[in-house]
């Protein structure tokens, strides 16, 4: 079988596949060339979307990964208590030699039989098989109920967990896009400050600059150059991250696809976002079924008191060896009626009794903590637009200031001392927009989490 073809993700073909949304399955056939190949692939776009895909994978987060084997964990117990309900069938064969002491047994000489004390050494041999059948037991049926309730709860904590990892792994993207936005703008800022300290060198040769216009040119350039490297390490550093979450090799060139952008929504009513938040969040499902099954568990403490009927039959063979054997069975069936075992039920009904209280404590906390998140994620959605608007205005007038300050530079009317402060408050207005759109597609995730339609939302 040949090496694959590591440089299959770094094609423009499959670049341009993967922005239009090329089928996941050849997505994840591209990571497994990176996973698997001893010389890694280079690059790989990923929009958010995918990202979140691959994250929610069997192969890619490790929370997702661990929900999925709790639930099969839970099911196996679930299995566990089902078996009590189940015919139980055993076999049994064995052969044995032995001696008795007859006065062990109470077999004493008497005055007409006088038995002696040891007999043996004799032979036995046996092969048996025995039913047994649980009739009724109605703590262990409620048992089992509460068994297949916990089944469901950990479904429900499996897509709680996906949710979690979806909302996580969007705002792991959006740090990347910010990190990219800042770089992209500390770039720029470093080619005008190159632009602007050859300007002053320029006017100085000229005549119609000085020495400390070309040095403050300088001394910003310098400053410039480091927000640039600060800014290329912040970058790098949220990529690795993001790989780290959605469970990516560390070595990938990952190349984000989309960009930080403001796109308007509309705005849901808090009673549209609760009632959607209510039907839709899978922890209060969660929740809600833990209190069933903490409710399941309490009836079965109680059903411990009742009786239980069970039937058994065996069926065998018996003799002093294995040629000398006749059939022997038994048939029967048995009533167990708990008497007394010393507080033992008591104290099991109060705790189970405890925890069905606290599991309602949960679901009421679960509630109101809901309505926080959706009055705070709508509070602050309207606040990040208008935060959007605000900011593109101080960017435009602080753009305009430096352009006038450029050509007042260029004409000699005045000093770069005004150029340099017209960089500086550019340099905040750019950064006052990327964090009015960071905030607002951050509180977008918010608002999806706390409405429990994030991956319809990525979606």
């Amino acid at each position: 079988m040949g090496v694959p073809d590591t440089n299959l993700l770094s094609t423009p073909s499959f670049k341009r596949g993967v922005s239009r949304g090329l089928p996941m399955i050849l997505v994840l056939a591209g990571i497994w060339i990176i996973s698997s190949s001893p010389v890694r692939a280079s690059d790989l776009a990923l929009s958010l979307k995918e990202a979140v895909e691959w994250a929610l994978s069997g192969e890619g987060s490790a929370d997702v990964q661990m929900a999925r084997e709790l639930v099969r964990e839970v099911e196996a117990r679930s299995g566990q208590s089902r078996a009590e309900l189940l015919p139980h069938l055993e076999a049994s064969i064995g052969q044995q030699e032995q001696t008795r002491n007859l006065e062990a047994i109470g077999l004493r000489p008497s005055l007409n039989f006088r038995p002696p004390t040891l007999v043996g050494p004799f032979s036995t041999f046996d092969a048996r098989a025995r039913l047994t059948q649980s009739i009724f037991n109605l703590s262990s049926t409620r048992r089992f109920q509460a068994s297949r309730s916990a089944v469901l709860v950990a479904k429900s904590e499996q897509e709680n967990i996906q949710e979690q990892v979806a909302s996580q792994v969007a705002r792991s993207y959006l740090e990347a896009l910010r990190n990219r936005a800042r770089l992209d703008a500390a770039r720029a800022n470093l080619d005008l400050a190159v632009a602007l300290a050859d300007l002053a060198e320029s006017q100085r040769a000229a005549g119609s600059g000085t020495r400390i216009e070309v040095t403050r040119a300088q001394v910003q350039l310098s400053n410039e150059q480091q927000l640039t490297l600060a800014a290329e390490h912040a970058y790098q550093q949220s990529l690795l991250k993001l790989l780290k979450l959605i469970g990516l090799p560390l070595d990938v060139n990952l190349t984000l696809t989309e960009s930080l952008d403001y796109v308007r929504v509309e705005i849901a009513s808090l009673s549209e976002a609760m009632a959607i938040a209510l039907g839709s969040r899978p922890d209060l499902r969660a929740r809600q079924e833990r209190e069933q099954h903490a409710t399941l568990n309490y009836r079965a403490a109680q059903s411990e008191r009742f009786p239980s009927i069970s039937g058994f039959a065996g069926y065998g063979t018996i003799g002093s060896s294995i040629s000398n054997t006749i059939p022997t069975w038994d048939l029967g069936i048995s009533l167990q009626l708990p008497l007394f075992d010393g507080g033992s039920f008591d104290a099991r009904r109060a705790e189970s009794s405890s925890k069905l209280r606290q599991e309602r404590i949960e679901r009421q906390d679960l509630r109101r903590q809901i309505e926080l998140e959706v009055r705070l994620a709508l509070a602050g959605l309207r606040l990040a637009e208008e935060q959007i608007k605000v900011a593109e205005e101080g960017l435009q007038l602080a753009q305009q200031e430096l352009d006038q300050g450029r050509r007042r530079y260029q004409s000699g009317i005045t000093t770069n001392i005004e150029v340099t402060d017209a960089q500086a408050r550019l340099a905040r207005a750019q950064e006052n927009q990327i964090t009015a759109l960071f905030n607002f597609n951050f509180e977008r995730v918010n608002l999806a989490e706390a409405m429990g339609t994030i991956r319809s939302m990525i979606q």
